[in-house]
């Protein structure tokens, strides 16, 4: 009975952490970018495409410069996006 008890809280804590972490913009597929809040398929795809043609992100304010995506954008998705190199 434990070992179901501590099975299910390992489970749960592990979907907890995914569920929160943050969405890498440089590695990040369409899909998974369509998992913030305030980007869509539409703007999922300009960010895939925009890394693809210019290469990766330096900050999480690069994300600007596609086309789409303002500051407001940046500054709501705030800890939900990272940048890595």
């Amino acid at each position: 009975m434990i070992k179901i008890i501590l099975t299910t809280l390992c489970v749960c804590l592990f979907w907890a952490t995914v569920a929160f972490a943050a969405v890498d913009i440089n590695t990040a597929t369409a899909q998974e970018l369509t998992s913030l809040q305030g980007i869509g398929p539409a703007k999922a795809q300009a960010i895939v495409e925009y890394r693809q043609k210019n290469g990766q992100f330096n900050s999480t304010k690069d994300l600007t410069k596609v086309k789409g995506i303002g500051p407001k954008i940046v500054e709501k998705l705030g800890s939900g996006i990272t940048v890595t190199k």
